[in-house]
């Protein structure tokens, strides 16, 4: 039947029934067929009737059903219509390719899966003759790709939060960097918390969870997290997750439950997946340039403290810490904080150094060859040996990158002292202490050790205020022994009566220069020698 549209509708219409124009006049004059002309003014002729006659109508009839009826678009009949490419076998090819893709999931091979395209190009490889667009309904109607339902969720206090990291770039001291930022959101309150962090593992994973119940000052019931690598260990079968032991860990002390949203069903967890984009976007669309990691989380706290204390009228006008307040009855209660260090045995190497992810941490030389039991917290590296701690270095990011305390190698430079002035030990000290080797002790490098060794006994402060009392006594001849004096408070008294013997002096030359004046001018070459 072919098919017109509502203009050619309106016009066989109104040229039968206004013009009284004849069936086969108006299909003269329009080039339709005079079967659809009949049709169209049989059935209008019919609903105009009932529409007339309303008397003679069924009670139950609807005349808002009769006027869609006589004004509605016209439009095929497509019931008996038959797709003539789609056929039973090209189906059973898509549906075979869309098993194999749930395969590959399973297998964690999902970015491998064929997309549509891929499909529709496999199909046409092996000699069918179809199109893209129906490859892609056809896709549709067999994954059953609607519009998704989502239910409103009611939560209790205290029960449940969500997790969430969200990758941020920011300038540290001028140099571009990114860092995970570690977000949670409490689902009753909407109160946030975010910190920063080198990395996406399992030590900053546990450190978020620490520095979060911290700032609450308890623990939520339940925690919600998504499917990344540092919370599932591995899919079991097809639908179940396998923990991290990071995860199980947190949640054997603190005493909390998780789960796991469904995967790419970020909705399920929505609170968390919006307050990613909302506090990222709020703390640092204004500002992206700092000194260090650490201004930026104290900045990043302050942006998070702010949006806590504004009141939502959606939450009867409270904001997300006074409903925090109202939860905080119901947490589980708060504990000592979890230590989130990730724990390895490793031996000293011939630099004294231990390697941890491929940057080199030095420890006291009289360790070369020993095992040294260490604790990686992601900002900091602790080294202990017979439990007791003998060396502490911030956490470098890189590769086979140093962090070197000359310290560490005070034997050896007092063998090799020669080997200060371009060593990595020296490059990498307190640029006091460069300045102070660099301006006292170059050639004397020996004396330059014992004064590293006795930095760590009295502190850097104490050897820099002895320096500025020598630099008035004697600014030319400053050594490590007469360092040692003043810090060790014996050259007091020896200042005290150096003090006193010049105000002596300076008298004596006063009473010459009187008695002087009162002598005849030949004594007066005999005045100046005395005073010099």
């Amino acid at each position: 039947m072919e098919l017109i549209s509502l203009k050619d509708k309106q016009e066989i219409i109104l040229s039968y029934i206004r013009d009284g124009k004849s069936q086969r006049q108006i299909s003269r004059e329009t080039g339709i067929d005079r079967k659809v002309i009949r049709k169209y003014i049989k059935k209008y002729e019919e609903k105009r009737g009932d529409l007339i006659n309303e008397g003679k109508i069924d009670g139950n009839a609807d005349i808002q059903e009769i006027i869609d009826d006589i004004v509605e678009k016209p439009k095929y009949n497509s019931e008996n219509r038959h797709k003539r490419k789609l056929t039973e076998k090209v189906i059973n090819r898509i549906k075979f390719y869309l098993r194999e893709n749930e395969q590959k999931r399973y297998l964690g091979q999902s970015k491998q899966q064929k997309k549509k395209i891929d499909i529709y190009n496999a199909l046409r490889e092996e000699g069918y003759d179809i199109g893209y667009t129906s490859v892609c309904q056809a896709i549709n109607e067999i994954l059953n790709d609607q519009k998704e339902a989502y239910i409103k969720a009611e939560y209790q206090l205290g029960d449940v939060c969500e997790f969430d990291w969200g990758e941020v770039k920011l300038f540290i001291k001028g140099k571009l960097k990114t860092f995970q930022m570690a977000v949670f959101t409490s689902a009753k309150g909407n109160y946030r918390f975010a910190k920063l962090f080198p990395k996406q593992d399992t030590s900053c994973f546990q450190e978020a969870h620490v520095s979060f119940f911290e700032d609450i000052k308890g623990v939520y019931h339940t925690v919600v997290y998504d499917n990344a690598k540092v919370m599932v260990k591995k899919f079991v079968g097809r639908n179940e997750k396998e923990p991290t032991e990071g995860l199980l860990k947190l949640s054997i002390y603190y005493c909390f439950k998780f789960r796991f949203c469904n995967t790419y069903r970020g909705n399920e967890k929505g609170h968390v997946e919006r307050s990613v984009e909302f506090v990222r976007r709020k703390a640092f669309s204004n500002k992206d340039c700092f000194d260090s990691m650490e201004e930026a989380n104290n900045y990043l706290y302050e942006v998070c403290k702010k949006l806590n204390n504004t009141k939502n009228p959606l939450k009867g006008n409270k904001s997300p810490a006074e409903i925090l307040e109202e939860e905080r009855s119901y947490l589980l209660p708060q504990l000592p904080p979890f230590d989130a260090a990730r724990c390895a045995d490793l031996r000293a190497d011939k630099y004294s150094t231990i390697v941890v992810d491929s940057c080199h941490y030095s420890v006291p030389d009289a360790y070369v060859g020993k095992i040294i039991f260490t604790k990686i917290y992601s900002h900091k590296i602790l080294c202990y040996y017979d439990n007791v701690k003998i060396a502490e270095h911030e956490r470098i990011y890189g590769f086979n990158e140093w962090s070197i305390k000359i310290e560490h190698y005070l034997n050896t430079l007092k063998k090799k002292p020669g080997a200060l002035p371009s060593s990595t030990a020296l490059n990498q000290a307190d640029p006091r202490l460069q300045q102070i080797y660099h301006i006292y002790y170059t050639t004397r490098e020996k004396e330059f050790i014992d004064l590293l060794q006795y930095v760590g006994i009295v502190g850097m402060q104490k050897i820099l205020d002895a320096i500025d009392k020598l630099r008035k006594i004697d600014p030319i001849e400053i050594t490590t022994d007469k360092i040692k004096i003043i810090c060790e408070r014996k050259v007091d008294k020896y200042i005290e009566n150096t003090k006193t013997n010049n105000e002596i002096e300076d008298k004596s030359k006063d009473m010459l220069l009187k008695f002087g004046s009162l002598m005849p001018k030949e004594a007066e070459n005999f005045k100046e020698e005395a005073v010099i």
